[in-house]
């Protein structure tokens, strides 16, 4: 009796070290056999680009569901179902959270001070913006620290740093409204390592816009190295600029991979869809 032939992985790498393009056909992808190698993937190159899938709402959230266990977004909980969640800086799209994303536009690792970040995000493209704008950046922050050398490796692993959502506002409002700074440092603000000690035994950095402070160091110190880390972390040989169009879908590793949109007009339409995975260790 003829048995069903085994669906292959195929995958080509975008840079050498970060990023992987995947050529499965959708029906490969939904049908869960990939699921395995894909997370091993993604935990081994940081980002993985499915181009032009062109997956509906429903597809989107049945392929994260293949993955790991779905994380709703603090708005969604409330619905019965689980749903795609839109990301938009309009704020006539988007009222009351379009504010919150525009930290977004900087480098920075999703919920560093929750107690399980989120393991990874699923974003797909329903409206890009205009050419040459809105790509999303990513940096590989197992790379940065493998590359460090070994006297900055047991520097840095020494290292803890306060974090906080309010810290990501100093980016593009450094003269906030007083309401909105006590809104976003309401949100929390904790000390977690610089360096994450992950489970399977590699290590990456923790950093990103919501890093203030280096406990122990001064304010003068700890910017001078922060600063530091994220130029080295977002060298040409970590990152790469993802240029979107309609249909396509990146999965990034929050675990070890910084992101960023890359500046556009808040105006020009641009709508992502995102679903994410829950966590599965903290950073330690």
């Amino acid at each position: 009796m003829a048995t069903a032939a085994q669906i292959r992985l195929s995958a080509e790498n975008v840079k050498p070290k970060i990023g992987s393009r995947i050529l499965n056909t959708k029906e490969e992808l939904l049908s869960g056999e990939l699921a395995a190698e894909l997370r091993d993937l993604l935990e081994q190159r940081g980002v993985l680009v499915f181009p032009t899938i062109n997956f509906t709402d429903e597809e989107h959230v049945a392929f994260t569901k293949t993955l790991g266990t779905f994380a709703p977004e603090m708005t969604d909980k409330d619905k019965d179902e689980h749903v795609v969640h839109a990301i938009t800086l309009d704020e006539k799209v988007n009222p009351g959270s379009a504010i919150y994303l525009k930290g977004s536009l900087f480098w920075h690792i999703d919920g560093t001070m929750n107690d399980l970040p989120i393991r990874a995000s699923l974003l797909a493209c329903k409206v890009p913006s205009p050419k040459g704008t809105g790509n999303t950046g990513f940096s590989n922050t197992y790379a940065a620290y493998d590359a460090l050398t070994e006297e900055q490796k047991a520097e840095f692993d020494q290292y803890k740093v306060r974090h906080g959502a309010w810290a990501t506002l100093m980016y593009w409002s450094p003269e906030p409204d007083q309401t909105l700074l006590e809104r976003m440092q309401a949100i929390g603000d904790v000390e977690i390592p610089l360096v994450w000690n992950h489970e399977s035994g590699r290590k990456s950095l923790v950093i990103g816009n919501t890093a203030h402070t280096i406990s122990g160091k001064n304010h003068f110190d700890s910017t001078r190295i922060l600063n530091w880390l994220r130029t080295h972390a977002t060298k040409e040989e970590f990152t790469f600029s993802h240029e979107w169009t309609v249909g396509d879908l990146v999965i990034w590793d929050n675990t070890g991979t910084m992101h960023r949109a890359e500046a556009y007009d808040p105006a020009c339409g641009r709508m992502m869809v995102r679903t994410k995975l829950e966590g599965e260790e903290p950073i330690q």
